[in-house]
């Protein structure tokens, strides 16, 4: 399989080919991940979770927010204000008549969301991710 056919993780490690993340993903999940997707708003469960805990890449398991930084933005996606320390990584997205900063995995480089600059403080953004690209894991739980 041709290189480019791979995705490399964030420690360069050769990691799952195309046709891997078919096989691992659901077809919503993989249209977000992998093919840069958006979720309808107000569909995802993760919306209206409210417990303490990790969310996590869908992908790859990396953990990418802590609940603390979860707020309701009223867009209809789950929001964060900060993510965890190096758990993502940002483009510039040119797919609307506006450019948008896109979020990744920093581990898998799955499409997750955007980040805008109309959040909360602490940071003042608002990490508008797709519910599907990720999975909640409560506090007190671990792999």
């Amino acid at each position: 399989m041709p290189e480019s056919d791979k995705t490399l993780s964030a420690k360069g490690e050769q990691a799952k080919s195309e046709q891997d993340w078919k096989r691992d993903l659901s077809p919503n999940q993989f249209k977000v991940l992998r093919e840069h997707a958006t979720e309808y708003p107000g569909t995802s469960p993760l919306n209206d979770e409210k417990r303490r805990g990790v969310y996590r890449c869908a992908g790859c398991g990396q953990p990418l927010y802590a609940s603390a930084t979860k707020y309701e933005s009223g867009s209809g996606w789950p929001s964060f204000w900060e993510p965890l320390p190096d758990a993502v990584e940002t483009s510039t997205d040119y797919k609307l008549a506006y450019p948008r900063t896109e979020v990744h995995c920093a581990s898998c480089k799955g499409h997750l969301g955007h980040v805008f600059d109309d959040g909360p403080q602490p940071t003042g953004k608002r990490y508008c991710m797709n519910g599907i690209a990720m999975s909640f894991e409560p506090e007190g739980k671990s792999d």
